[in-house]
């Protein structure tokens, strides 16, 4: 077999990742199935890079160790660093991550108090010190394997990256994390993006792999097909039956072809499995017993290790792995890549060439040898250093010897815990607590530590039935308490039951009387408005009680802060003043911004509520200032995503508008796997997508949200919803939604007045609209008294608007409309000239419908004793801030309006975004110089980390706006641009 092979049927796929790595800052993404030529792609791509290249791998045994594989990446720079002058004092931080690298690094600083800040500034070294090697690529392979720390890491990188860097990313599609696949999305627009998917090969790139592999041209197509049918198409299987057949002595020359006779006796195996236990059984026993070893192990490791878990003597087994190395099945692995700066490559070790082979071989071990090899492997790998504690619990857990595992899975767990990397913390003791859960204060331990690693942590999954189990056993009443309260946090990320979550606050708080500051964020659980059935003043009992026991907390401000912040938090949503004074204090507590997890999460909770009630100025800035400090100390972003979801609420309740579709799409994303928090980006993309024109779609994604939100009992988020859903059966005629109606008094009920409010016009005009006028005006009445002397912001421009409605008169449309200006509501403000206007023309209000079908004036065109100059005015300036919204639905009504009654007003804009006209928008241009290079739209979709629907609209605003008809002429027109 040749030495080497050359790359066969990615060409192409390597010529963009060149044109991407060449132009820095940049980042490539190459996505395939295992076994399907990504490794061999990249290293194809280190050879002709012309620049020096840096390997990282994942491995499938994680380590709490954070950052590994960059680690093991930039650990044999040496003569490169500070290629691009004195290294910045803050990679200094890095001294006990890389000691090889100890004498080239500036001084250690100080140790940070707050474990996430120093996590921070890990972060920023690192950066720091990628940035000073100049121009090189930076590879890192099997992502789906990575950790959490390394994911937050490569989305803070890309999204200031250095200028010289170049990222590859390599990873299985089908078992890649979230986070992984949106670091692209989240990139700085300056990097140069480049996404290839690799397909299996076809016959023809099958026979052209056999003919490189054979050395002979003589390959027939009904042979290559034979193989490319078995292997499924996938490279390293048919390198793997390739080498077999030679083995076997099966594949015999005939003249310059293959005997047909060869290959209807080949009988070659459907699976890759059979192919390579085949090859292992031709092996002598010493290099059977080695690959074996390699196996169990699963990752490289240096020699040594490897030779002492054989059961051989070390000659025996030195042989054994010659000849294991020498078919091919075993490699070396190096940390240093070809074109290191220093131009040398470091043997890290020898481990399997390709997982595919490793799983075929370790599941043929029966399990009493494998148990033995597993016990040998967890005490030969604690000799390495650093000391690999996740590799060693893996080992143990397979050998069998439960006890120790469980010690060993509580240490790794723990320095998963130091490190931040709460999910990795959740699975190990989660494993531990499923299948051998330990006695006593261990236990007790370990149970409260999986119960915040799973609140926690990012991915970790909620683990209901391990803590339904552990709270059956006999536990000290404090820790039974706390995993109570703990399970209320699980239930409420997961979207469960209000009325679960509050049942386990309430039994929480009964076990907690030593532990004041557990039970007062119990308590506030327990106010928080959203079970059925529990009357305003009990919410409020318990939000004085978490206020009284907060003042108990003593010398911890952050406590106090968080448990202010909680409070505040629902003050709020119930109109108590009391609220402003509360944030008063946690803004004094955390001296102007706050520094630990605990007040960023206290200053969101507040901010995110204030939006909804009205307070817009005071929401921003507790939200910004909670998402500044929370881009430092949260590096699993989770907290980011949530922050953003409450400001991408506050910019559609201000009308702020560009980008927003965007940003809710990648908020969905990355919250896909938690439906709680997910729930009000979602109803945020919803809106905005039916008030954008998106009317059929929309409307059912955003009936079913508000679905998903009722059953996770987030009433806070549903106002605007509903308010949109009822404008929306009153514009087609539709009787008001019981449903929806019951919803507005299920507020009332709870004392959510402030916030149930916002959908008090909308109900109200479709009431109007129903023939209910009556009923409306009473609505509206009670809604006001029951307002009164509570801190409701929205009530005066709310309550002007719904009497529009029900009085017919403009100048209550007007009232509203100003009202909603001094709150910078511009969406409503527009709505309500518009109304204002119709009214006027119309001599009366006809609610929503703009269709004139209930007019109270004159006909068609004769403004029914109106102001035809007033109401121009009026639609005029309501038209302008529709269009500037793209707000093509009450764009339409308006400019319909305004022809109806042949009233003049300005030009409708029918062009792709504001600002941009009939020429193409960046993205619009990307997306046209793309398709007119023969990609698909899925393929487009791939390279700018698009949907392919979002794709499809932009070329049709492409060929609208250019004056084509098809991908055809755009081809034409862009080549002959060119």
């Amino acid at each position: 077999m040749k030495s080497h092979i050359g790359l066969v049927g990615r060409s192409a796929e390597l010529e963009r990742l060149l044109a991407a790595v060449v132009h820095p800052p940049a980042l490539a993404v190459v996505e395939g199935e295992a076994g399907i030529g990504k490794t061999r792609l990249v290293s194809e791509l280190a050879a002709r890079a012309g620049r020096p290249v840096f390997l990282g791998r994942c491995a499938h045994i994680r380590e709490p160790f954070p950052l590994g594989p960059l680690l093991d990446a930039v650990r044999g720079i040496g003569l490169g660093i500070g290629a691009n002058g004195t290294l910045s004092p803050v990679t200094g931080a890095l001294r006990p991550l890389l000691p090889e690298l100890a004498g080239q690094l500036p001084p250690a600083p100080e140790p940070l108090q707050e474990r996430a800040a120093e996590r921070h500034r890990i972060f920023r070294a690192l950066s720091e010190l990628l940035g000073s090697l100049g121009e090189v690529v930076l590879v890192l392979e099997d992502l789906h394997w990575a950790d959490e720390q390394t994911l937050a890491f490569l989305g803070y990188l890309m999204g200031e990256p250095p200028p010289g860097l170049s990222v590859v990313l390599t990873f299985r599609g089908e078992e890649v994390a979230l986070d992984a696949r949106t670091i692209a999305a989240r990139a700085a627009p300056s990097v140069s993006r480049a996404q290839v998917g690799l397909e299996p090969l076809d016959v023809a790139e099958t026979r052209e792999l056999m003919t490189a592999i054979l050395g002979s041209e003589g390959v027939s197509e009904e042979f290559a097909a034979h193989l490319c049918e078995r292997t499924s198409g996938l490279p390293f299987a048919i390198q793997e039956m390739v080498a077999l057949l030679r083995e076997r002595g099966t594949l015999i020359r005939r003249g310059r072809g293959w005997a047909r006779k060869a290959i209807d006796e080949l009988n070659v195996p459907t699976a890759l499995r059979d192919s390579v236990l085949e090859r292992v059984g031709r092996l002598p026993a010493g290099a059977r017993a080695v690959v074996e070893a390699a196996a169990v192990l699963q990752v490289p490791v240096p020699v040594p290790v490897l030779v002492a878990i054989c059961g051989l003597e070390r000659a025996d087994a030195l042989a054994g792995l010659e000849e294991a190395l020498r078919s091919g099945l075993l490699s070396e692995h190096t940390a240093l890549p070809r074109g290191a700066p220093d131009g040398s490559a470091r043997t890290a070790g020898v481990g399997f060439r390709h997982m595919l082979a490793l799983q075929a071989v370790y599941e043929s071990i029966a399990l009493p040898r494998r148990q033995v090899l597993h016990g040998r492997a967890a005490e030969a790998v604690e000799r390495l250093r650093p000391v690999p504690i996740g590799q060693i619990a893996h080992h143990l857990r397979h050998a069998g010897m439960m006890e120790e595992w469980a010690r060993a899975a509580d240490r790794a767990a723990a320095e998963a815990g130091r490190h931040g990397d709460d999910s990795e913390a959740a699975r190990l003791l989660g494993d531990v607590l499923r299948e051998a859960p330990p006695e006593g204060k261990l236990l007790e331990d370990m149970a409260v530590r999986f119960g915040w690693a799973s609140v926690q942590g990012l991915h970790a999954q909620p683990g209901f039935g391990q803590m339904d189990d552990l709270l059956r056993r006999d536990l000290a009443p404090g820790v039974r308490g706390e995993l109570h309260f703990l399970y209320g946090l699980l239930l409420e990320r997961a979207g469960a039951a209000p009325e679960l979550r509050r049942e386990q606050f309430a039994t929480a708080v009964r076990h907690l009387g030593d532990r004041p500051e557990l039970a007062a964020w119990a308590m506030v659980g327990l106010g928080v408005p959203t079970s059925a059935g529990v009357s305003p003043a009990e919410h409020v009992y318990w939000l004085d009680r978490a206020l009284e026991t907060a003042e108990r907390l003593g010398g911890s401000p952050s406590l106090q802060l968080s448990v202010l912040g909680k409070v505040a938090m629902v003050l709020t949503t119930i109109g108590d003043p009391r609220w402003t004074s509360l944030i008063e204090r946690m803004t004094r507590l955390a001296g102007g911004r706050p520094e630990s997890r605990r007040e960023v999460v206290a200053f969101w909770s507040v901010g995110d509520e204030t939006c909804y009630a009205g307070h817009y100025a005071v929401s921003e800035r507790l939200l910004d200032a909670a998402l500044r400090s929370g881009l430092k100390i949260d590096s699993s972003r989770r907290l980011e995503y949530l922050i953003r979801s409450s400001l991408a609420v506050l910019r559609y309740f201000r009308g702020e508008w560009t980008g927003l579709a965007d940003e809710t799409a990648l908020l969905l994303d990355a919250l896909d796997e938690q439906p709680h928090q997910r729930v009000t980006a979602e109803l945020v993309a919803h809106c905005l997508a039916v008030a954008r024109g998106e009317i059929e779609e929309g409307a059912r994604r955003l009936r079913a949200a508000v679905g998903r939100a009722v059953e996770v009992g987030a009433v806070d988020a549903l106002p605007p919803a509903v308010e949109m859903l009822l404008r929306l059966g009153t514009v087609r005629g539709e009787p008001p939604d019981e449903e929806l109606v019951g919803m507005l008094a299920g507020w009332r009920a709870k004392g959510l007045q402030p916030l149930a409010v916002r959908a008090l016009p909308a109900l109200a005009g479709a009431l109007v609209a129903a023939g209910r006028t009556v009923e409306a005006g009473l609505l509206c009445a009670e809604l006001e008294r029951e307002l009164d002397g509570l801190d409701a912001p929205l009530a005066p421009a709310a309550l002007a608007h719904a009497q529009g409605f029900v009085t017919g008169d403009p100048e209550r449309f007007l009232a509203g409309a100003h009202a909603y200006d001094e709150l910078g509501g511009r969406y409503e403000a527009a709505q309500c000239r518009a109304l204002a206007a119709t009214a006027l023309l119309d001599g009366g209000g006809e609610g929503e419908r703009g269709d004139g079908e209930r007019g109270k004036g004159g006909g068609e065109g004769e403004g029914g004793g109106g102001d035809p100059g007033r109401a121009g005015a009026l639609l005029g300036a309501a038209i302008a801030v529709f269009e500037e919204l793209g707000a093509r639905w009450d764009l339409d009504r308006a400019a319909s309006t305004a022809r109806r009654h042949g009233v003049a007003g300005p030009v409708r804009y029918r062009g792709g975004t504001r600002g941009y006209g009939d020429a193409l928008s960046p993205r619009e241009a990307e997306v046209a110089e793309l398709a007119a290079t023969g990609l698909s739209n899925r393929e487009i979709a791939k390279e700018l980390f698009l949907s392919p629907k979002t794709v499809d609209k932009h070329l049709s605003a492409v060929l609208r706006k250019l004056g084509l008809r098809s991908r055809a002429a755009l081809g034409q027109r862009m080549s002959g641009s060119a």
